[in-house]
């Protein structure tokens, strides 16, 4: 998440969320009325319908409109969709006999067309989520691409050991992917939270069946068809939309995931580490937090306003590494105050799609 706000900060200028207009002015406009991408579920390289047949709404947080009837997963396209991620991960298929070379010039090339695709993904990120257009433009989008990137270029990149033992032998490691990762994401970074958890697991041969948050499902969507226009093999990426505990609870508790990956609350986090415990699958949780700015009487005073300014706000503060507490030093505390005070109240909410607007909406209460 510093990292998100490190890339934010370098889109916008110095001054963080104060100054849009230059960043504004770098970027093409935005599409208010963007083209939707398929609503039913991408398994196996293909779109289908739920196996109930349900779906739900996904709405547009400026105004409450709804914007799309998203297939609505549950334990039976869970079923499958493992199904397919374990037949694309069995040796010999194409995705586990395919060069680790290979491996990264698909995401390379996934890169690519999020770059070709950047302007309308940002327009359709705003629609869903409700951010800013400039911040989906910079952060969100910007995050993305470089994390495919980046883990693209650790493809070749999976060493072993070898290590010396006693006698007449040869002792050597080698490293294997996990299997069938299960991916549950949350709806304030839809594009960067799918980053995180695809790229590193494509890089090092797994397969994926993921849940996208049901605030925020239709960018993710989009991924898919790119991953399929790109020719990743079919069952390689699989992304369900649904709800929590129907489809996330399923993916936690089936015993054909071999680990499962969730970014979000505390709680639910707290339930997913239990969930996971039947057939001892891998657990990675990225949860809560309470961070918190230290300033110090000698600080650059302008500088610490912006960065304090932009660790809370950013986001409309909907990051887990939002910095909700500011301890300041007493010497300068009263100025401090009344600064931060004054720069909250500059801040411009509004129509997420004006390119000076520094808030949006909240996507969910």
């Amino acid at each position: 998440m510093l990292t998100l706000c490190k890339t934010l900060s370098a889109g916008i200028g110095r001054h963080g969320l104060r100054n849009m207009s230059a960043a504004a002015a770098a970027i093409p406009p935005p599409n208010r009325k963007p083209d939707l991408p398929p609503t039913k579920l991408f398994i196996n390289n293909e779109w289908v319908n739920a196996v109930s047949g349900k779906t739900f709404e996904t709405h547009n947080p400026t105004n409450g409109e709804v914007i799309a009837h998203m297939a609505e997963a549950d334990a039976a396209d869970v079923d499958i969709a493992v199904a397919a991620a374990r037949e694309a991960f069995e040796l010999g298929s194409e995705w586990r006999t395919m060069d680790a070379s290979r491996r990264g010039l698909l995401l390379h090339r996934l890169a690519d067309l999020i770059e070709r695709d950047r302007a309308y993904l940002a327009s359709l990120e705003t629609l869903d989520n409700g951010k800013p257009y400039t911040a989906s433009f910079f952060a969100d989008l910007e995050l993305s691409i470089n994390t495919y990137r980046y883990y693209a270029g650790w493809a070749g990149k999976k060493h072993g050991q070898t290590i010396p033992i006693d006698g007449d032998h040869f002792a050597y490691t080698r490293l294997e992917p996990v299997g069938v990762c299960g991916q549950i994401i949350p709806w304030n970074f839809p594009l960067a939270m799918q980053a995180w958890k695809l790229a590193p697991a494509l890089a090092m041969g797994n397969t994926i069946v993921m849940k996208t948050a049901e605030q925020t499902p239709l960018t993710a969507n989009h991924i898919a068809a790119l991953v399929k226009e790109v020719g990743f093999p079919p069952g390689v990426v699989n992304i369900l939309s649904g709800y929590g505990p129907t489809a996330g609870g399923a993916i936690a508790t089936h015993d054909g995931v071999d680990k499962v990956a969730f970014t979000g609350s505390t709680e639910i986090g707290q339930l997913i580490h239990t969930m996971a415990a039947g057939n001892l699958k891998r657990v990675t949780l990225e949860l809560g937090g309470k961070s918190a700015n230290v300033v110090f009487g000698d600080c650059d005073f302008e500088r610490a306003i912006d960065q304090a300014h932009l660790g809370t706000f950013f986001n409309h503060g909907q990051c887990c590494s939002a910095a909700s507490r500011v301890f300041v030093e007493e010497s300068i505390y009263d100025q401090f105050v009344e600064a931060t005070v004054e720069r909250a109240k500059a801040i411009k909410v509004g129509d997420p799609y004006e390119m000076d607007t520094a808030q949006g909406p909240q996507v969910r209460l």
